[in-house]
């Protein structure tokens, strides 16, 4: 298990950007894939990005793509979700999630990450 714990969020307007960040215990999290997923109200949690353990890889949902970029520092144990051109669209909660298998770069289901962190909320107002 991989404790996550995500900050960075809060209020900006549209065209904004924001920067989360997650920071993340144990030892296993340069072998570890991370993700960031998101949950508006009253709707289901979606995947918005994920990377690979070393970073040489990543992929978007459709709707970040271009706005958004995950990184990550495994010197610091954390991963990054920079986000530019912000649209009302994309407020949410937003959640990291640490795959659950080391090694493995799945194709960004929910089921494929077995850590979370509490979330934080990001809100965009028009």
């Amino acid at each position: 298990q991989v404790h996550l714990v995500e900050s960075g969020g809060g209020l900006v307007q549209a065209g904004g950007s924001l920067r989360l960040s997650c920071a993340a215990s144990g030892r296993t999290f340069s072998s570890t894939a991370m993700g960031w997923f998101r949950q508006a109200p009253g709707k289901e949690r979606e995947f918005v990005a994920q990377i690979s353990w070393s970073g040489s890889s990543t992929n978007y949902a459709n709707s970040v793509k271009g706005r958004f970029t995950i990184s990550r520092d495994n010197a610091k144990n954390t991963v990054y979700l920079q986000m530019n051109s912000l649209k009302p669209e994309d407020t949410a909660d937003y959640y990291c999630a640490a795959a659950r298998i080391p090694l493995h770069y799945g194709a960004g289901h929910a089921a494929d990450f077995g850590s979370w962190g509490q979330g934080t909320q990001v809100t965009v107002s028009s």
